[in-house]
């Protein structure tokens, strides 16, 4: 009988990581072993299966067309011998060990602080590893396998996902006072002066949920895109460089607090994005990620 040699996971793991990182040091931190004992995985990896992997000069770490067939092939595997646990995980106590989940950067500071006690005090037994990454790197992570379940805003194409909405949250136009002294209860979308439009840019779903939500096509052409925070443009138009958009998580968590600016939500018919709890079809673990959007519903 002919014996086959298998890869290992821990294998396939060092592939995975030196495909995300594209540097041997980086990726051996990320799996908690030395560079040497990273590229010594590999090298076994390439003689078990017969063929080079990845094509190494002083600088550059570089796959060959075979190499990224399979280390897209072993993050399924991975992602598979990972569910194994999570199918035992999920026959005993609701949400516990360990869960990795993303959250978008205009939710996670608004949000979480609310979410988290009640998780400790209610689950002490879950282990939740939170990352903080925009909508498309969040999607990509989660059916690549780095993240269980993702909290963002809809509507986005994440995929082939199951989502739970949570909750609708209202976008507000905020601005300074001394641009309105008396506001309107509300802000018209055709009162908003494109020229001095802040917002977050391409990569976070606030943006493009803003933008839709006017229904004014100049906004987007005129708007300044800046890659910061939201705190960041908060400061900006309390200096009055301009007014911008914000949710209403944000404004009730008190990112307006300390400031001279005024807030009101934005009258319009879409003006609203769903905060909602995704995750990939079919998971061992739905009834897990159930138990949690109700736990976020009641938190929030």
């Amino acid at each position: 009988m002919t014996t086959t040699y298998l890869p290992t996971l821990k294998q396939l793991q060092y592939l995975v990581a030196l495909k995300d990182h594209g540097h041997f040091g980086r990726a051996a931190e990320a799996c908690f072993v030395t560079q040497s004992t990273m590229s010594a995985g590999i090298r076994e990896l390439e003689t078990l299966i017969g063929v080079t992997l990845v094509e190494r000069t002083r600088r550059v770490v570089r796959f060959t067309p075979l190499g990224d067939r399979i280390a897209d092939k072993a993050r399924r595997v991975i992602r598979e011998a990972e569910e194994l646990g999570d199918m035992a995980r999920a026959a005993g106590r609701p949400l516990s060990g360990e869960m990795r989940m993303s959250v978008i950067p205009t939710i996670a500071p608004f949000m979480l602080p609310r979410i988290l006690p009640v998780l400790r005090r209610d689950y002490p037994d879950l282990k939740l590893f939170l990352r903080e990454e925009t909508t498309g790197t969040a999607c990509e992570g989660l059916h690549n396998g780095r993240a269980d379940c993702v909290l963002l805003a809809l509507p986005y194409a994440c995929g082939e996902v199951t989502a739970e909405p949570l909750f609708d949250d209202r976008l507000f136009v905020a601005f300074p006072d001394t641009d309105l002294p008396d506001p309107p209860p509300t802000i018209a979308a055709d009162d908003i002066d494109e020229t001095r439009l802040l917002l977050l840019e391409d990569g976070h779903c606030l943006k493009d949920h803003a933008l839709a939500a006017c229904n004014r096509p100049e906004l987007g052409a005129q708007a300044m895109m800046l890659g910061t925070s939201l705190h960041t443009i908060v400061q900006m138009v309390d200096n009055g460089l301009g007014v911008t958009m914000l949710p209403e998580m944000a404004v009730d968590s008190g990112i307006l607090d300390n400031t001279t600016i005024s807030a009101r939500p934005l009258a319009a018919e879409h003006a609203t994005r769903t905060i909602a709890l995704v995750w990939r079809r079919a998971s061992p673990r739905e009834r897990d990620f159930k138990l949690l959007a109700e736990v976020l519903k009641s938190a929030a």
